[in-house]
């Protein structure tokens, strides 16, 4: 008998799918706006997918996958795009879908199983309380809260919030670990950097206390400028007006806009770089005089637009973060992306040296969030993509210039981020999975730890051999 035969007979009563194409397709995620990752990973299945309803039933699996020395890579719904659930050795795919009650909704929070929809959320909060999540990924109707805390950094909301690491954007969390005898962890404050944007390598998030905020009907507007560096002027000093409440600051240089953007062509032109806001209803006159002050063309606004001009249009949020990149591959499939952060002060003179570099390569789109209490950009510019060596050659190019990539053409923690270990995410995934068997493959600091990221070397999974 097998390891996962073993495993399949401990599982009785929980629900568990075995054909073989819908593996597959549930051992995926967004990988694939990468060519680098699709590549590598394109052949990558899971033996099972496991979907326990309860944390009893959750504790249950990882009892038994602890036991007959099973990897589990946890899922949400697989909206991520770097291979972070991904099971690069097999073995079972744990999916949390189906824990997906929303527990309680007060005050200035709620308290949600991991498999809940970021909207539903939103949705319940507005009509329980007249309350909105702080911020959500572009996917929010299809990413799930527990995910968005395991895999995201930030989103929209993030111009006035920050990011999801930050203190104060999630309140508690409660994991259990991978041991013989799992045990039940609450994490608050500092304790929670230890999983989240982890990847669920050193526990699963069984629970999420999550901050709520005042929900309004918010305004899509589209402001455009006939030149893009002074776009990206006009959405920097934006960000910085205190009194003008904004959900979503969004740059998107041209030809993007027109080219990309088709349900909203009928309200640009071509050669229009395009500000993408959300802004709430009591702000909207003044961010009106402000825009007007500052030159901007107003191309789009929901506010004046009958429900019938309306209709079919996607919300503003869907032309912003990863929605940009995936309405330029739906029009060209050689695009994909980069993830900047362009460093406060001198985000702007970067933006504008950058810019000029790429001609015919890059388009160029940016994201105005706070970061450490001040206004910046991250920039996910979409890239005509020719090689991976000429990728890597843009990429030195920027972090040369002081705007450091966050790769999002590897599937490790590491690489995706810093190019150095989180010593206290490695020193809880001792504690918790001390098997390692929780989302092999993807920190290098605990499959390899002599890896030298200055080598400039990609790390390589040795059990991505195992998967083929």
């Amino acid at each position: 008998m097998t390891g996962i035969d073993a495993l399949r007979a401990d599982l009785e009563g929980i629900k568990i799918e075995d054909n073989e194409k819908i593996v597959q397709q549930k051992s995926r995620d967004f990988y694939w706006y990468s060519p680098v990752l699709k590549e590598r990973l394109d052949h990558v299945t899971g033996d099972l997918i496991v979907s326990p309803k309860s944390e009893d039933e959750l504790i249950r699996v990882l009892k038994a996958c602890y036991k007959h020395d099973v990897p589990v890579t946890p899922r949400g719904t697989g909206t991520g795009n770097y291979g972070q659930a991904m099971p690069l050795s097999g073995g079972v795919v744990l999916s949390l879908a189906d824990m997906n009650e929303i527990k309680k909704i007060a005050p200035g929070r709620a308290v949600v199983g991991p498999g809940v929809i970021c909207s539903d959320l939103d949705k319940a909060a507005r009509e329980q309380s007249g309350q909105e999540m702080r911020m959500h990924p572009s996917t929010t109707h299809t990413a799930t809260v527990a995910g968005f805390v395991a895999g995201g950094s930030g989103g929209v909301g993030s111009t006035r919030w920050g990011g999801l690491r930050d203190f104060g954007n999630v309140i508690r969390l409660r994991i259990v670990t991978m041991e013989e005898e799992p045990r039940i962890l609450e994490l608050t404050g500092a304790d929670l950097h230890k999983v989240t944007h982890a990847y669920g390598t050193n526990g699963i998030i069984t629970e999420v206390e999550i901050p709520l905020t005042a929900a309004y009907d918010w305004v899509d507007v589209i402001v455009t400028f006939d030149d893009f560096v002074e776009a990206a002027r006009y959405a920097n000093a934006l960000g910085r007006q205190d009194g003008i409440l904004l959900k979503l600051n969004t740059v998107v240089s041209a030809p993007a806009p027109f080219d990309y953007f088709k349900r909203h062509q009928k309200f640009l032109k071509e050669g229009d770089n395009a500000v993408i806001c959300m802004v709430a209803p009591q702000s909207l006159d003044a961010f009106l005089a402000y825009t007007a002050r500052e030159g901007g063309n107003v191309a789009f606004n929901s506010a004046v637009l009958s429900a019938e001009a309306l209709r079919g249009l996607p919300p503003a949020f869907e032309l912003a973060w990863n929605h940009t990149t995936l309405r330029g591959l739906r029009m060209d499939p050689a695009i994909t992306y980069l993830q900047v952060l362009y460093p406060f002060p001198n985000q702007i003179a970067l933006i504008e040296k950058l810019h000029g570099m790429f001609k015919g390569e890059i388009i160029d789109h940016l994201e105005f969030v706070r970061f450490d209490g001040d206004i910046t950009c991250f920039g996910l510019p979409m890239v005509r993509y020719t090689t991976e060596a000429r990728l890597d050659e843009i990429i030195e190019t920027f972090n040369r210039e002081g705007a450091p990539i966050f790769n999002p053409h590897r599937f490790t923690l590491e690489e995706g981020g810093m190019k150095q270990t989180d010593e206290i995410q490695l020193a809880f995934k001792r504690e918790a999975d001390p098997d390692g068997l929780l989302n092999p493959g993807k920190m290098i600091a605990w499959e390899h730890p002599e890896f030298d990221y200055a080598a400039e070397k990609t790390y390589l999974f040795p059990g991505l051999q195992k998967a083929e």
